[in-house]
C-alpha cells in the first residue's frame, strides 16, 4: 500500500496557515486544538505503536479517531460535550486536509462523518436585576481597587463583553464623549462597537483619570499588568460573597464573569430587544447561539 508522507507537515500547516494566518484564530482556540491533537498523537502511539514523527496520514483513519473519542469518554471520563470539542478540532483539520490531499477524499469523508454525541445542554446562569444591583454596590468605592472592580463589573453586565475582551480593553478602545462606546476585537477577530450607558461611561472616565497616563490597559493589576482570568474570577467571587449578605439569593449561585455576560443578554431580551440585535451586541457568529437566552427566559 502506498503511503503518503508528510502528516506532520500537514498538521503544522493546519496550525500556522489555516488557524493562525487565514482564520486568525484566538489563542484560546489554538490552545484547545493543540491539546486535542496532543491527546490524539499519544493515543495513536499507544494503539499503533508508532512514534508521532513516523505517523502517516493513512493511519489516522475513521476507526482510529472513533476509538480515540471512545477512549476519552471511557478511560478519561470526559463529558459528551468535551468529547465533541475534540471532534470539532479533528474535523477542522480534515476539512483542511481535503484541499491538500484530494486523493484521500474517501478517508477524509469517513472521518468527517463521525457524529457528535448528543448531550444535555445545561441551563445558563444569570442574575436578576436585584442581584446585579447588590453586586455592583459591593465594592468599596473608597479604595482604588474597589472603584476598578465596580467599573469592570458594571461594564461587563451592561455590555456583555467576554472576559478576554474586558481584560484586553485599552484606553483608545473606550470613547467616552458624545455617543460613548467601547470597541473590541472578539472571537474570529471580529471587531464590534458597543454603546455605553451614562453610568458606565462615567465610571470608566473616573477610572481612567486615576490611572497613570502611560498605563494603556483600562483594567490592570496593582503592578500595572493585565488581569488574569483567575484574578477576575477572584474579585467577582469576593464581591458576590459580600453582596450575598444583603441579597441572600446570590449565596446559592456560582457567579463567574461569563454569568455577567449572560445577565447582560437576559436584560436585553427581557426588555424586548430582538434576537438579531442581541447576537450582534454580544458578537455571536450565529443568531442560533442566542437561542439559549430565549430558552432560559421561558424557563
Amino acid at each position: 500500500m502506498t503511503t503518503t508522507p508528510g502528516f506532520q507537515s500537514l498538521l503544522q500547516g493546519f496550525f500556522t496557515d489555516r488557524l493562525m494566518r487565514q482564520r486568525q484564530a484566538s489563542p484560546h482556540t489554538i490552545s484547545s486544538y493543540r491539546d486535542s491533537f496532543r491527546l490524539l498523537l499519544h493515543f495513536a502511539q499507544r494503539r499503533l505503536g508508532v512514534q508521532p514523527q513516523r505517523l502517516t496520514f493513512e493511519q489516522v483513519d475513521a476507526p482510529l479517531v472513533a476509538a480515540f473519542l471512545d477512549d476519552l469518554q471511557s478511560a478519561r471520563g470526559i463529558s459528551a460535550a468535551s468529547r465533541n470539542l475534540r471532534l470539532t478540532a479533528i474535523r477542522s483539520f480534515f476539512r483542511y486536509a481535503a484541499f491538500e490531499l484530494p486523493k484521500h477524499a474517501a478517508q477524509i469523508q469517513r472521518v468527517l462523518a463521525i457524529p457528535s454525541k448528543r448531550c444535555t445542554r445545561a441551563q445558563i446562569g444569570f442574575l436578576a436585576r436585584e442581584e446585579i444591583d447588590a453586586l455592583l454596590h459591593a465594592p468599596d468605592l473608597h479604595t482604588r481597587a474597589g472603584r476598578r472592580d465596580h467599573a469592570l463589573m458594571l461594564l461587563a453586565v451592561q455590555t456583555g463583553l467576554r472576559l478576554s475582551e474586558l481584560t484586553a480593553l485599552r484606553r483608545d478602545d473606550a470613547q467616552l464623549g458624545v455617543g460613548a462606546h467601547v470597541r473590541v476585537i472578539g472571537k474570529g477577530r471580529k471587531e464590534r462597537v458597543t454603546l455605553l450607558t451614562k453610568a458606565t461611561a462615567e465610571a470608566l472616565r473616573a477610572l481612567l483619570r486615576e490611572i497613570d497616563a502611560e498605563q494603556d490597559l483600562v483594567f490592570c493589576s496593582a503592578r500595572g499588568t493585565r488581569l488574569s482570568a483567575d484574578a477576575v474570577q477572584h474579585l467577582v467571587s469576593k464581591h458576590v460573597d459580600r453582596a450575598a449578605q444583603n441579597c441572600p439569593s446570590l449565596a446559592s449561585k456560582h457567579v463567574t464573569p461569563h454569568v455577567l455576560r449572560h445577565s447582560a443578554a437576559m436584560e436585553l431580551l427581557q426588555a424586548g430587544v430582538d434576537r438579531t440585535v442581541i447576537a450582534m451586541w454580544l458578537g455571536h457568529e450565529s443568531i442560533e447561539t442566542t437561542q439559549i437566552y430565549l430558552d432560559a427566559d421561558l424557563q
